[in-house]
């Protein structure tokens, strides 16, 4: 059977997507939480966590910037019209976070500069991407193959409520990773903040389908004519409450668990919502490829050599950085 590249790159940029989503979202959730913690040495504790992934974490960024450049140019020049800003203040926060990592280390009358940067710029690449997940959901101006409105359209109260959302979802999941990744005095500070924003979480998901239904955003009739999506929200519902039992009951590995699983069915969410858009409602995954000519290039090229190899190179480091983080240990 000949292979379908559409679908192939379809199903690879659908895969970055959740594998940036899940391992970049918890070191910016330490970022964030770093703002709510004053002990020096629970702030190193806290970077030592994530120092040895965060980098490798923000590959899976370049995948998704690469693929959709590559094998959907027309999906990248759409949402780079429609967030530029966005992306531009998302660029500026990554580097604001690397620099933090080596920087804080190397002063101490300058080290609260750094300590903005790291969480500034944690709390600003959150923020972002969920503005543009709520845009996209609102609905992107599009005229034929080109963005057709203005700089400013993720600028309003769905996409800005959706940024919110993401960032409390990006510390929950940045608590659940302290709390399987430190013991002591870390461990129990991450632990009672997950009761708080798991709360947080729930409030976020009610408003959100408030806004929808208010709205009246087309998704709504996905929803509607398709009711096993439902069994969606549902799973999801089950995994908020392993996290709170995992919390009461003081099982490490379990919060994180179910912290994962929880993102993960809200990604299928989105995605059972807008499938086979790939630009919601204008483009589709086949109307939006580059020619097979060039998606089969890239096969060979970024599919069979590139791809394995990031992915290898994600497991070995997380196999390499298993285990607690020992009381003491620090990133240098």
């Amino acid at each position: 059977m000949a292979l379908d590249f559409a679908h192939f790159w379809g199903a690879v940029l659908a895969l970055a997507i959740l594998i940036y989503v899940l391992l970049d979202g918890f070191d910016l959730g330490v970022g964030m939480l770093f703002a709510f913690n004053g002990d020096e040495d629970q702030r190193q504790a806290m970077m030592g966590s994530i120092a040895p992934l965060w980098d490798g974490n923000e590959t899976w960024l370049v995948v998704v910037g690469t693929v959709l450049f590559s094998a959907f140019p027309v999906v990248y020049s759409i949402f780079l019209s429609a967030f530029y800003l966005p992306v531009a203040l998302l660029l500026v926060a990554l580097i604001l976070r690397g620099v933090a990592f080596e920087f804080r280390y190397k002063t101490r009358r300058g080290r609260w500069i750094w300590d903005l940067g790291f969480i500034g710029g944690s709390a600003v690449a959150s923020f972002v991407q969920g503005a543009a997940i709520g845009a996209m959901v609102q609905g992107i101006a599009v005229k034929g193959r080109d963005f057709s409105g203005t700089p400013f359209d993720w600028v309003a109260p769905f996409p800005l409520l959706c940024g919110v959302g993401l960032m409390v979802g990006y510390a929950l999941l940045g608590a659940a990773w302290l709390v399987l990744k430190t013991e002591g005095a870390l461990r129990d500070w991450a632990y009672r903040w997950l009761p708080w924003l798991m709360t947080g979480v729930i409030v976020f998901v009610v408003l959100a389908l408030v806004g929808t239904l208010v709205g009246d955003f087309r998704v709504v009739d996905r929803w509607l004519a398709h009711p096993v999506l439902f069994a969606l929200p549902v799973a999801a519902s089950l995994a908020a409450a392993g996290l709170y039992w995992g919390v009461a009951v003081r099982r490490d590995g379990q919060p994180y668990l179910m912290a994962s699983i929880l993102f993960l069915t809200a990604y299928l969410m989105l995605a059972a919502s807008f499938w086979p858009w790939l630009v919601p409602y204008h483009l589709t995954l086949t109307e939006a490829a580059a020619p097979d000519a060039t998606l089969r290039f890239l096969f060979w090229g970024a599919g069979v050599i590139v791809l394995p190899v990031i992915l290898a190179y994600t497991m070995l480091v997380y196999w390499v950085f298993r285990g607690k983080l020992h009381t003491g240990q620090q990133y240098h």
